[in-house]
């Protein structure tokens, strides 16, 4: 019990530096094509030139050749496209998709999802609202995850055994169901470990993406990650 406290406390601090603090040496930082900032690789989307001179969004930073590095927000990838910020970054003539802001909206919920999936295989993630509170009793949960489209009122029944808890509203009963190979998932929980620190980074940065996430660093209220309005907490 005392150690998964201690990796719980461990991974929320990871998380607060990652979405609060300014960047450590160790992260490489690259410049925005449209802000001009040098910005830390964790805020920023890297796009590729596919041999056909199309713009492909790069999540992972791992297609050969020359990066072009956006600011990872909508509007920031959509004024890229519409003053062609990629053709003069790539000194050359590329193509950009008018719809490029939604094809990476989409591979990042992919690979939210994706995570989530893997965290299962690895028994590093349950289903229900029962298993749900029982991990959340025994201090065992780190992240809280609950579908968009579920009661308000079982999210802050869970809430309350968990103050403080990050909790993910990102994705429908359809994706968490999809994305889990279970029926009509509305809740789940995450444990400690690496595939839960993947999936805050990644979740935050999807948040970011769509708009501001909403992460309240304040201790008795929890941090919420959430393309949607803040529930009430008491």
């Amino acid at each position: 019990m005392k150690r998964s406290q201690q990796l719980k406390k461990k991974l929320q601090r990871q998380l607060k530096e990652v979405t609060r603090k300014a960047p450590e040496k160790d992260i490489p930082e690259r410049r925005c094509i449209v802000e001009g900032e040098v910005k830390p690789v964790t805020s920023l989307i890297r796009f590729a030139i596919s041999p056909q001179g199309d713009i492909v969004p790069d999540l992972d930073a791992s297609l050969p050749g020359r990066g072009l590095w956006v600011s990872a927000r909508r509007d920031a990838v959509d004024e890229a496209v519409k003053k062609k910020r990629f053709s003069r970054a790539a000194k050359a003539q590329v193509r950009a998709d008018a719809d490029l802001a939604n094809m990476v909206e989409a591979r990042l919920r992919v690979k939210c999802l994706d995570l989530l999936g893997l965290a299962r295989r690895a028994g590093g993630l349950i289903t229900g609202f029962e298993k749900v509170k029982a991990m959340l009793a025994t201090g065992d949960a780190v992240v809280l995850l609950a579908a968009t489209d579920g009661a308000a009122d079982g999210r802050e029944k869970l809430l309350r055994l968990a103050p403080g808890l990050t909790i993910v509203t990102l994705f429908d009963v359809a994706d968490l169901s999809l994305a889990l190979g279970r029926e009509n998932v509305v809740h789940a929980a995450l444990s400690s470990g690496g595939l839960a620190e993947r999936f805050l980074k990644e979740t935050t940065r999807l948040a970011g993406f769509c708009g501001d996430p909403d992460v309240s660093s304040a201790r008795q209220k929890p941090e919420v990650i959430s393309d949607q309005p803040e529930l009430p907490f008491e």
